[in-house]
């Protein structure tokens, strides 16, 4: 969990919402002032023999392990260990590992993994940053089989052993009451003792589940005695075999947030209708005496929704069980893992979650809004370079004539930031050195024979500058045997080199980039685009793999000057015109194996 700290003193710009209001309320009538802390997660009697608790909130993140977090999650994690160190409290990472059918450490490691890239820790008061533990549910599972015995004992839980199909049947529907149970009558030592039958193994999975003696008559479904413990046989990552019963996630997630203190429990508006169970639970507990009042209240926002992205997790699986992406940190997947490999930043993810707010309602957030965060964090971070991605080679004719042979090379330099990057106070980076000689790369797109109107690059007799090189004049072309352009010829113009006296003695219209054949370094660059070529394409239903965009990866050699081939893997670069990339953190090698995967464009050009 998060260290607990004052509250964050630049609050004051932050825009109020409705936890916020929630949360300052809470504080101002202490309304949780008298809670305890005994240090780790426990019950009422462990609590009490604890100090008043340091952290003026709790909040929580607690994750199913049976996928890779995406950027729904990123949201949660930024909104609830966000207002704990807002608000001076800590937020919990806890696993909520109740469905062992699903569930693998590898997706354990990638949360703890993708939390904390994010930014955020949930070490324990006085402990050093990354050294505590996260908080299993699993670990709670004792308490939780405590807890239903305390309810059957009290009268308010029984065993019950109709069918699957019966107890639907009798569930009845929203104009519909539904119809007790013959097995709700049963004496409490009855359900006791068949309880106990269930954890011993003595029935079949499915033979029977314990169910809350709420109301079958209630308006609210979710209230008609739902199931909080089935039979399912099933080895847990974590705890084994050790049990053959396993608590219902309504059952077990607001016994895990009372267990850890937690005052505000933030949710997505899917489980606003759980939570009169979540309350009624902690209310019959603490009449039991197992949990102490003040008990954790849930709250709801809005989840994300967000254009030409699916979030489902099953669908997001289907993805990569079915060979459609590379992975489940595919960079074109909408995990955490996925969009840190396509080169998002944890700044970018934190801003976008800022921007975007907490509301109850629900709206689609625009893509263009998340690339728009990361093109602003990366502005002034991101190193400049020049690649070319289609090349086509440039020779200039009279390379020899002008500076006495054909091997003759020359240095330029251009900065690695634009000066009005750099901050003030700061030191500039060094600037970036290539080659320039007789031969260099350009973009295909940079040449026509005949240009179409306004057309201002290069065409016979049109006069342009080499960025950060010389100015050329074109003289033509060669072609091979189909027509394709196999060579642009041109002619540099002495004296005309950026950053000399003679600079600007010949006026160019247009500046192109290139690479130098000298040292320029033949590259692997990954032109990922969005993965869905609709921006719903799962809306309604529909078959989402029906959408998927069939240009979402291209892969291109190119050749990209020295100072990016010298890139360590993760860094960040701006190919000068193209837009973001980055180098892979996985397959790129520096010096040996260049490979960069395009983030986003320059500017939102999806669809134009």
């Amino acid at each position: 969990m998060t260290t607990p700290t004052a509250p964050d003193n630049n609050a004051d710009h932050k825009v109020s919402n409705f936890l916020r209001q929630i949360i300052e309320k809470d504080l101002e009538h202490g309304t949780y002032a008298s809670r305890r802390w005994a240090g780790s997660p426990g019950d009422a009697a462990h609590h009490a023999a604890g100090q008043p608790d340091p952290a003026k909130i709790r909040t929580r993140f607690p994750p199913e392990p049976n996928g890779y977090l995406h950027v729904g999650h990123a949201k949660s994690i930024c909104i609830n260990f966000g207002l704990a160190k807002e608000y001076g409290g800590v937020c919990h990472l806890r696993f909520d590992d109740t469905n062992p059918e699903k569930e693998d450490t590898e997706y354990v490691n990638s949360i703890i993994d993708a939390v904390k890239w994010l930014g955020f820790d949930w070490a324990q008061l006085g402990q050093a940053a990354g050294s505590a533990a996260p908080y299993q549910a699993s670990d709670y599972f004792d308490f939780m089989y405590r807890a239903a015995e305390a309810l059957i004992e009290a009268g308010y839980a029984y065993v019950d052993e109709q069918s699957a199909e019966d107890m639907r049947a009798n569930r009845g529907d929203f104009g519909k009451p539904g119809v007790d149970s013959p097995f709700r009558t049963r004496t409490v030592a009855e359900n006791l003792a068949r309880f106990r039958e269930m954890r011993d193994g003595k029935l079949a999975d499915g033979a029977a589940v314990l169910r809350a003696k709420i109301d079958m008559a209630s308006p609210n479904i979710n209230l008609r005695d739902p199931a909080i413990y089935r039979i399912r046989r099933a080895t847990h990552h974590h705890t084994g075999d050790t049990w053959c019963i396993y608590p219902m996630y309504t059952f077990a997630h607001p016994i895990e947030d009372a267990l850890e203190q937690i005052t505000h429990s933030i949710c997505t508006l899917e489980f606003e209708d759980q939570r009169p169970f979540y309350d009624w639970l902690m209310e019959r507990l603490c009449e039991c005496k197992l949990l102490a009042a003040p008990s954790p209240k849930q709250y709801e926002f809005a989840r994300l929704n967000l254009t030409y992205v699916i979030t489902s997790k099953r669908k997001l699986a289907q993805l990569v069980n079915e060979g459609k992406v590379s992975g489940w940190d595919d960079p074109r997947m909408p995990t955490i893992a996925g969009l840190r490999r396509r080169g998002y930043t944890p700044e970018s993810l934190r801003l976008f979650a800022d921007r975007i707010g907490v509301t109850k309602s629900d709206s689609w957030i625009d893509y263009s809004t998340l690339e728009g965060c990361l093109r602003e964090d990366l502005e002034n971070k991101a190193h400049r370079g020049m690649a070319v991605l289609d090349p086509v080679k440039l020779v200039l004719s009279n390379w020899a004539e002008a500076f006495g042979s054909d091997g003759h090379t020359e240095a330029c330099t251009q900065p690695a930031l634009p000066h009005s990057a750099v901050a003030e106070g700061q030191t500039p980076p060094a600037d970036r050195t290539f080659l320039i000689g007789k031969e260099v790369w350009i973009e295909r797109e940079d040449f026509e024979e005949v240009p179409p109107k306004g057309y201002k690059r290069l065409f016979p007799g049109n006069v342009v500058r080499l960025k950060g090189g010389y100015v050329i004049e074109c003289t033509g072309c060669a072609r091979d045997a189909a027509g394709r352009v196999t060579e642009v010829h041109a002619k540099v113009i002495p004296g005309t080199k950026s950053g000399t006296a003679g600079a600007d003695s010949v006026k160019a219209k247009a500046a192109i980039t290139w690479v130098s054949v000298a040292d320029g370094v033949q590259a692997e660059v990954r032109l990922y685009d969005r993965l869905f070529a609709e921006a719903h394409p799962d809306a309604g239903g529909k078959d989402f793999l029906l959408s998927l965009n069939p240009d979402s990866l291209k892969v291109v050699t190119a050749y990209v000057e020295p100072s990016l081939a010298g890139a360590q893997p993760d860094q960040k670069f701006q190919f000068e015109r193209f837009g973001y990339f980055v180098a892979d953190r996985l397959d790129h090698v520096a010096g040996a194996k260049p490979v960069f995967n395009r983030v986003t464009g320059l500017k939102d050009s999806w669809g134009k």
